[in-house]
């Protein structure tokens, strides 16, 4: 299996900027995605962003595109979601997945980390 873990959530003010750091405990070459997901308070899990492994092609969630970018280091295991102009609904814990496919659906990844935090204030 794959273990993943996920840092660099916190506190930011409406506007303000925040990059989430995703490591994998191994190669993965057998992987074909690797991605975003964030639930708020109350609410379902929902699709931020994902990333093919080999050739970095990406998906977005239409309320971030233009805003977020996703993006892989190979040689460290390692995928980024960089997080430009907050919003307030912006806060929730933010969960890194693993998936044998490209896709934007939380059924699809059998793998997931144990989530971040991170807060927007309005």
């Amino acid at each position: 299996q794959v273990q993943l873990e996920e840092s660099g959530g916190g506190l930011m003010q409406t506007g303000g900027s925040l990059t989430l750091s995703c490591a994998a405990s191994e190669r993965t070459k057998r992987l074909l995605s690797m991605g975003w997901f964030r639930q708020a308070p109350g609410k379902e899990r929902e699709f931020v962003a994902a990333i093919s492994w080999s050739g970095g092609n990406t998906l977005y969630a239409d309320s971030v595109k233009g805003r977020f970018t996703i993006s892989r280091a190979q040689a460290t295991n390692t995928v980024y979601l960089q997080m430009n102009s907050l919003k307030p609904d912006g806060t929730a814990v933010y969960y890194c997945a693993a998936s044998p496919q490209m896709s934007a659906a939380v059924a699809a990844f059998g793998s997931w980390g144990e989530g971040t935090q991170v807060t927007v204030s309005s």
